[in-house]
């Protein structure tokens, strides 16, 4: 038998593909796309401009699409399908992360022979979920600069971005940085061409990235792969190294303000960006970042994203409430308490819609997880029968018996899904 001819095989290949994408009832990948003019950078969805309005986390898809946005971030492969599926019905897009091992926890981007065996492990993950039609882009790694020395990293990203390429020319790659570190960016830019837009990490220096980013020389589209309230490493701390958390509605001011500066003020470069963190997530604090509490109210951040998303207030908005304070003394220079004293705290909070709210207070054990680049830790306990009083605004407490650090919590919640949060720290210390 004579062999067929190769444009035989790419017309019966042409018909076959629909059939059977018709037959499974399987959508056909998305076709994403970066277009320039002159020096303004779109990204596109099947022809269509295409903005990112997303949220990084592994809940609340169908939230995330009522409030406006469009697309979620993942960092793994771990259980993608199921989490590609959501996001799809849900009308979402995904930015889904193959996750690379970090220098930081002991990878050595100098072993040729280990950089193989994570790169025949990824080619997999790659081939499994390149034709997922909520599909957006390829995230090659996640924060790999961070405390990272070694710049071959960025020729093993290069190494899978070209693979991608390779067997997938719907979808374009990205890598998402730790802030601006312009040394590593500059090696990424020679090491590793196959990376189509730069990502990167910001939270308090967010208005300012597209001064560092154009400063180390990157010259293409980036978006915005991780942004939010302040972390802990950009706050004041108290003289025990507690650092001091915004309240939800101070978070939601800077948010709002971040947003205009740093997203909305670059669309000629900037692709869009992803708020942190769509869910409950414990960072020092299981406040800090989280969006959500772990029984599922959100917190005033997600309105301000519904108004930058959609041009339009939410129906219904979170509480406002005012910093915590302990007797008279100011959290800022360190609040230090006796062991089983009693004490009185205080907040204020109000609802804008007038719902009637309600208070509920806890401490728990400061922390003493340290963890770092998001990884996972674990919220510690609170502590019973410290609250004497405390329905409303104003709290009785007795200070715990044992020496060491602490944290108050206050949330209000207006029976609306919605709920404000403040925390203060302190010390127990004869």
């Amino acid at each position: 038998m004579k062999k067929l001819s190769s444009s035989l095989l790419i017309f019966i290949s042409f018909i076959i593909v629909p059939i059977s994408a018709w037959k499974y009832n399987t959508p056909p990948p998305a076709k994403v796309e970066i277009r320039k003019n002159k020096k303004t950078f779109q990204l596109y969805r099947n022809n269509e401009p295409y903005f990112i309005k997303g949220a990084g986390g592994y809940a609340y898809f169908d939230q995330l699409k009522q409030y406006g946005g469009n697309s979620v971030r993942l960092w793994t492969t771990i259980g993608a399908k199921e989490y590609l599926d959501q996001a799809y019905k849900a009308g979402l897009t995904v930015t889904l992360g193959i996750d690379m091992k970090l220098e930081r926890h002991g990878f050595n981007y100098s072993d040729k022979k280990a950089v193989k065996e994570q790169f025949e492990k990824l080619k997999k993950e790659v081939m499994a979920f390149k034709d997922h039609p909520a599909l957006l882009i390829w995230g090659v790694g996640n924060e790999l600069d961070q405390f990272a020395k070694n710049y071959d990293v960025w020729n093993a990203v290069n190494d899978v971005a070209g693979f991608i390429h390779e067997v997938d020319p719907n979808h374009p790659t990205t890598t998402m940085m730790a802030g601006v570190p312009e040394d590593h960016i500059k090696e990424l830019m020679v090491r590793a061409p196959n990376i189509d837009i730069l990502s990167i990490n910001a939270f308090s220096d967010l208005p300012y990235i597209r001064h560092k980013i154009t400063r180390a020389g990157w010259k293409g589209p980036y978006f915005v792969g991780e942004w939010g309230a302040s972390g802990y490493w950009e706050v004041p701390k108290t003289p025990w190294g507690a650092f001091l958390e915004e309240t939800s509605t101070e978070k939601a001011k800077v948010c709002e303000e971040r947003y205009k500066k740093g997203i909305s003020a670059n669309t000629d470069l900037c692709l869009g960006s992803y708020a942190f963190y769509w869910g409950f997530k414990q960072a020092r604090t299981h406040t800090l970042l989280s969006l959500y509490l772990e029984s599922g109210e959100k917190i005033g951040v997600i309105d301000k994203l519904q108004k930058e998303w959609t041009g339009i207030d939410p129906a219904n908005k979170s509480p406002l409430i005012k910093p915590i304070g302990i007797d008279d003394k100011h959290v800022h220079k360190g609040i230090f308490l006796k062991p089983s004293s009693k004490h009185m705290a205080f907040t204020d909070a109000s609802d804008p819609d007038n719902d009637q709210i309600q208070f509920k207070w806890e401490i728990l054990y400061e922390s003493n997880e340290k963890k770092e680049g998001g990884d996972t830790e674990n919220k510690p306990g609170a502590i019973r029968g410290l609250i004497l009083d405390g329905k409303g605004k104003t709290l009785l407490f007795m200070a715990p018996d044992k020496e060491g650090p602490y944290r108050l919590f206050v949330y209000v919640f207006d029976g609306k899904n919605n709920v404000a949060t403040a925390n203060a720290p302190f010390y127990v210390k004869n």
